[in-house]
This record gives C-alpha cells, structure tokens and sequence, in this order.
C-alpha cells in the first residue's frame, strides 16, 4: 500500500526501561513541542501508551542478566496491540520512544499477524548479548533480541521467535564496531543481515546506498517492512543530545532521501524514533533541526 501523509498515526512510546530515565522519555514532547504534528500535517489524535517507567530498576534481573525484562515484556505487549489496532485502522504508525528496546514490543505485535522485514538506522549494532553487555540495557541488544537471540522472555512472546529473520533485515550506519569486538559482541555482519556501515555508505554515496538496499528489498518476501530510526545514527556533530555518543555519522540529507525512497516504495508498514535527549539539546535547536528533517523526510517540506 503506498504511503498516504494522511495517515499518519503518532504514538507515544516513552519507555526508558532499556536504558536509563536520563531524558529519552521526552523525545516525543520534545518533538511535538517543535511542532512535528503540524509539520507533518497530523490529522489524528495523539495516541500515549502507558509506560512502566515507574517500576525502573538498576539492578540486574538474575535469571536474564538483565535490567527490567519483566517490565518490558508487559510493556511489548501492551505496545504490539496498540501498533496492531492502529493498523487495522489503515493509518501509518510513526512511534515516539523512548529507547530502542520499543522495537521488541513492535516486532513481536507485528510478528503475530504478519510476516515483516526490518529497516534498522543506528550508530550502533545493538546486537549484544545479556552477558557480553556491560550495562543489561535492552538498549544494547534490541536488534539481538528481535532476532531470537537473547532470553527466551523477551524474544519469544506469543510463541512468535523471531520477530524477524536475519535475511530480512537491513543495518545501516553502524560505526561503533571496534566497541562491540572490543566487548565480544557477535558480529552482525557474520549473520546474514545486510550491512550498509558508515564507512560503506561513504565509498558508495547515499544514492548508490540507498540502489543497493531498494533492490535487495525487492529481493525479499515479505509482508511489509518497518523502519527504524534511532537518531544517533546521526553525525554527532548535528545530534550530540544522546546518552552513548559516538564520533561522525550521517547527515540529515542523506537520512532524508533514504527514508523518503522507502516510503516511495509502498512496502512501508510504520516508523519509529528512538534515542534523542531533549534534557541535552539547551536551546531546543537540536529538536527543531530534527523535526524540519522529519518533514523532509516524509515528504512533507520543500527539499
């Protein structure tokens, strides 16, 4: 089904129980407060999900090695409905977290109704392991778990592991891969994810890139795919306003014309936006710079 502007649904998603309550749960209001809704010419009411950042814990869960699994499976399921009904109703969900550990609450709601594919934008590989992880943050292992790999709580809800199979995923922008071998991480590139690093982008260009991810897309079949934007896949000299900061990355340009390609393609099924500090951007220029792109990139401001 193509992209319709129209249908844009938002939902609010601030979870913080993958990473820590530093600021990530005021994404969303930060954004809607630079006035994404308008720019995005929204025409439905907001939608907030309940979070359990209340229940946030420090210590590390024994069974998983985890912090707060528990919390964030109840937290997935009550996600994956609401992402499920919202499409039911034909409209486009565009998800503000919050930490990338949404990503297993969408994944495991999609996964219980149709068979998706995966557009995975982040700096980092998020493809740790319980014990290789120095934090038990989700947030270090959401491409991980979604991929079955991880603790059966979390990757297996709704008897549905995986979410999504490593052939249909598609990583782009990793540049912290020195840390994860540093950390023992299993490599991403060694499973058979299609990796689009910063480095390869770079040689490539983000035209040539982006050729290279629309036709593997073809390739693949699958229901539809979900995008996955975690804004610290940005250059950190246009994004420092994150918790785990890593040097270089992409432009928004270059985010733009991919993210609006894929939504040219129809095969499209929702967005979400994880990891942006508000608490860290002092004069809110950050997240107006952020929500001018996010028109761009929906196609919805001049470009």
């Amino acid at each position: 089904m193509m992209f319709n502007p129209e249908d844009i649904q938002i939902i609010s998603a601030p979870s913080i129980l993958g990473l820590k309550p530093n600021g990530v749960e005021d994404l969303g209001n930060g954004l809607l407060a630079s006035g994404l809704a308008e720019v995005l010419g929204v025409k439905h009411e907001l939608i907030c999900t309940d979070t359990l950042n209340d229940t946030y814990s420090v210590a590390r869960e024994a069974t998983t090695n985890m912090l707060n699994p528990r919390a964030i499976r109840d937290f997935s399921l009550t996600l994956g409905k609401v992402v499920w009904d919202t499409m039911t109703k034909e409209r486009f969900p565009l998800i503000l977290g919050g930490d990338c550990s949404i990503l297993i609450g969408i994944m495991s709601g999609l996964k219980a109704k149709r068979n998706c594919g995966l557009i995975f934008l982040d700096a980092h590989a998020d493809f740790y392991r319980p014990e290789q992880s120095i934090t038990g943050e989700a947030a270090d292992m959401d491409l991980a778990i979604v991929t079955g790999r991880g603790p059966e709580l979390l990757t297996n809800i709704n008897d549905h592991r995986p979410y999504v199979k490593d052939e249909h995923v598609i990583h782009v922008g990793q540049r912290d891969w020195e840390k994860t071998q540093t950390h023992g991480s299993e490599d991403i590139r060694k499973a058979s994810i299609k990796c689009f690093s910063l480095a390869e982008i770079g040689k490539r260009g983000i035209a040539g890139a982006t050729h290279e991810i629309l036709t593997h897309i073809n390739e693949i079949t699958v229901d539809g795919f979900w995008i996955h934007y975690d804004l610290d896949v940005l250059s950190d000299e246009i994004n420092p306003a994150v918790d785990y900061r890593l040097p270089e990355g992409l432009q928004f340009e270059e985010v733009e014309y991919l993210i609006r390609k894929l939504l040219k393609t129809g095969r499209m099924m929702g967005v979400s936006i994880t990891i942006f500090n508000p608490r860290l951007d002092k004069d809110g220029n950050i997240s107006k710079n952020i929500t001018t792109s996010l028109g761009k990139a929906f196609g919805l401001s001049a470009y």
